[in-house]
């Protein structure tokens, strides 16, 4: 693990709780501006690591197990099943090859048409998550048809994410994002039988991070 993952996975777990890093900090009971990105560079410019006490207290206060925060930081599921299937609430939810067309979402990617269902799923804090079901082989061997994966538009996206696009042509798909610069965004195939794409940024309408997933 690197400093960036390590605050990537910080962020992540705040967009998790309805939470800015400044506001997870002082849930915990730190210093408000604990995890500012300010603080994540020394004055000569090296690399500040958050603490094993911060951790520990974040951890803590949003009854997140240590090998959920681990999957946050390798950008892996970040949700445990076991550790919080018990806390869940109802999102909406489709069948990924029914994620066609327009109307299914606003321009910001949030649902917005009564065709979704609802199923629970666990607690990701934010308000406009929503869960699509894998209905055939194409993601395999990474996501097995019937698993459902839960996404949500709040959570940070970096590098090594795997994330939900939709393009300006309505095309929906699930990718895993090698790089996101100025003008492109390089999207990598779950199934290597499945082509990697790459996109003008112009041609993205939106992009949302997959923040846990039923397997």
């Amino acid at each position: 693990m690197d400093h960036p993952e390590i605050w990537r996975a910080i962020d992540t777990l705040a967009a998790e709780q309805g939470l800015s890093p400044s506001g997870l900090a002082r849930r915990a009971g730190l210093d408000p501006t604990a995890f500012n990105p300010s603080k994540r560079l020394g004055p000569d410019g090296r690399p500040r690591w958050p603490s094993t006490e911060s951790i520990s207290k974040v951890l803590r206060t949003t009854d997140t197990q240590l090998d959920a925060f681990a999957a946050l930081v390798t950008g892996q599921a970040p949700l445990s099943s076991t550790s919080r299937a018990a806390a869940g609430r109802q999102v909406p939810m489709l069948p990924l090859d029914q994620v066609i067309g327009d109307g299914l979402f606003d321009s910001s990617g949030f649902p917005i048409d009564a065709a979704w269902k609802e199923t629970p799923q666990p607690t990701s804090g934010d308000p406009h998550a929503y869960a699509l079901e894998v209905t055939d082989e194409s993601l395999e061997p990474v996501f097995r048809v019937g698993t459902l994966l839960l996404v949500s538009p709040a959570a940070p996206v970096r590098r090594g994410d795997r994330v939900v696009v939709r393009t300006q042509r309505s095309e929906v798909m699930v990718k895993q994002l090698v790089r996101r610069g100025a003008s492109r965004v390089d999207l990598k195939a779950m199934n290597p039988t499945r082509n990697d794409r790459s996109f003008a940024l112009s041609e993205i309408a939106w992009l949302h991070r997959i923040v846990w997933a039923s397997q």
